[in-house]
């Protein structure tokens, strides 16, 4: 595979298809000895309308590599709820609607789900790695993380729908927002799915 390197300081970069620098920090600190480089203002994403999560990744991953020439990966995440059949999932960022905020979303999954019996979500994350050129190497990881929604907001620590979330890794009551940044790694979907790909890119001598 192609790890790419910068030939002035030997460190190997990445391009990760998202201008979200929350995002790109989070990936540096899981891909240890990675260089996470921010997608230039120049380059056009495509829509997230694909019908599964590695599909919308596997779309950004490819068009970053292309535009810049350099191996990139790109994340898509949601939270899939078992009463609604696996609903919002790729929807979850615009589940109460296109322009909606993490707050409509969180509310209307708990008004949903809150009037069923069952509690149980999971956090689902692919994350694609692409090479540029003819012959693109392409890889698809994917972590998840279950839990139980609850119908209050508890912690500051996370985004998106964490303060309504206890997962079941834990077995303290706490959400994801309320658990510490190193505690969230260890069993969130998008750690679990950057482990796999670290572990990838490091290769059999990782094993």
């Amino acid at each position: 595979m192609d790890q790419r390197s910068d030939q002035s300081t030997g460190t190997r970069q990445l391009v990760l298809a998202t201008r979200n620098e929350h995002k790109r920090r989070e990936f540096a600190g899981l891909l240890d000895g990675w260089e996470i480089l921010a997608l230039p203002d120049d380059v056009t994403l495509p829509p997230e309308d694909g019908e599964t999560f590695a599909a919308n990744a596997l779309g950004k991953a490819r068009a970053a590599a292309a535009a810049t020439g350099i191996a990139a990966i790109a994340d898509d995440s949601g939270i899939s709820a078992r009463a609604l059949g696996g609903a919002p999932g790729v929807r979850s960022a615009r589940f109460a609607g296109e322009n909606a905020s993490d707050e409509d979303n969180l509310d209307k999954l708990i008004r949903k789900v809150g009037a069923t019996d069952d509690a149980a979500v999971e956090y689902v994350c692919a994350i694609a790695y692409v090479e540029p050129g003819r012959a693109a190497v392409e890889q698809v990881f994917e972590g998840r993380c279950s839990g139980t929604l609850i119908d209050e907001r508890r912690g500051t620590g996370g985004f998106g729908y964490d303060p309504a979330v206890v997962p079941d890794d834990y077995d303290d009551g706490r959400t994801m927002a309320e658990l510490g940044q190193d505690e969230k790694d260890a069993i969130s979907h998008r750690g679990r799915a950057a482990r796999d790909l670290a572990r990838w890119l490091a290769g059999p001598e990782s094993d």
